[in-house]
């Protein structure tokens, strides 16, 4: 997740020859996805394998003209993560790398001192997990479980914090890159004064980062056991969804029929009528644990570039901001409504 980020230092176009002798060199990409997943990546995200180090140096020289104070890491490993999330498509993955970063910088209460020691709490409680096998597209499941949180011990803010985490670590892996992740969401036990917590503004924010501000897929969110009052959630996260991501939405309810058509129960624990035994949330806890020296870096006191403010950098304008107001006064009479 580190790495040099003085485009004057660091980018192979600048300086002569001799001057670039003395550059320290950057990790060399080894690819390490399989035959089948580079076809994939070459059909799905238009990924050519003779061309990769060339579109990632196009997106690298944009950074340095474009952005040469923006503080990211320019190794090749990194900056193909968006380059996937975006198809290849040069302007959009620069715009998917300046809102990663303008996202950190603009909400403190999540970003600062992100590392996993720090939400522990948060993994204990297993509010959010990781199950140990992927689907038969190779995807990650990304199991959330909001009953799992009582407000009175933390701030919803510390399981955003948990979330954005289990993404960094999965988003390390080239096979999630290419293949995705899909989330399943209980909503068992959600009462009204939990739901409250997920207002309009955290929502904006939170949506922005997952559609705008993070290089991953998201390829389907399967919602179960959501009560009433998740009407009145929905009602107030889908002005901010794209079309496309919000095709992804499936509610179950109480159907496990309906959920096992989206997700095999071969590969589901026993909760939620599957095979592979009772959830256990204490592998993800100590992989994710364990890769404290990966989250070191503190991405929220790097530098914004000079001629732009975190607004400027942002997708989102003040439409959305003033959608956002007019979504918060008419949210407790939704939520009550449903409730």
């Amino acid at each position: 997740m580190s790495g040099d980020s003085d485009c004057t230092r660091t980018s192979p176009s600048a300086g002569s020859p001799s001057d670039n002798e003395l550059l320290p060199d950057r990790p060399k990409y080894v690819c390490t996805l399989s035959p089948d997943l580079v076809t994939k990546a070459r059909e799905e995200l238009q990924e050519k394998p003779e061309w990769r180090l060339r579109d990632v140096q196009a997106l690298r020289d944009m950074v340095c003209k474009d952005y040469p104070s923006l503080g990211t890491c320019l190794d090749d490993a990194f900056l193909l993560r968006f380059l996937r999330a975006r198809k290849f498509d040069y302007d959009r993955a620069l715009q998917l790398l300046v809102n990663y970063h303008t996202c950190r910088r603009t909400w403190p209460e999540v970003f600062s001192n992100l590392k996993p020691s720090a939400i522990k709490p948060v993994l204990e409680s297993g509010f959010v997990t990781v199950l140990p096998h992927r689907d038969p597209q190779g995807r990650h499941v990304v199991c959330i479980r909001p009953d799992r949180w009582t407000p009175s011990n933390y701030p919803i803010t510390e399981n955003i914090r948990a979330i954005y985490l289990t993404l960094e670590k999965l988003i390390q892996s080239e096979e999630t890159q290419v293949n995705g992740i899909v989330i399943l969401a209980d909503y068992k036990g959600v009462s009204l004064s939990k739901a409250s917590h997920f207002g309009p503004f955290v929502a904006k924010k939170v949506i922005g980062i997952l559609q705008d501000g993070f290089p991953i897929r998201i390829k389907a969110v399967n919602i179960i056991n959501e009560p009433r009052i998740f009407k009145g959630i929905f009602a107030i996260i889908k002005p901010f969804l794209k079309e496309k991501i919000a095709n992804r939405f499936f509610l179950h309810g109480c159907d496990l029929n309906s959920l096992h058509q989206n997700i095999p129960p071969v590969i589901l624990p026993e909760e939620y009528g599957g095979t592979a035994g009772k959830l256990d949330i204490s592998a993800w806890n100590e992989l994710l644990l364990a890769s404290e020296e990966d989250f070191l870096h503190d991405f929220s006191e790097l530098m914004l570039p000079c001629d732009s403010s975190p607004h400027d950098l942002l997708v989102s304008g003040d439409a959305d901001e003033k959608q956002c107001d007019d979504s918060l006064r008419g949210m407790k009479p939704q939520l009550y409504y449903c409730y």
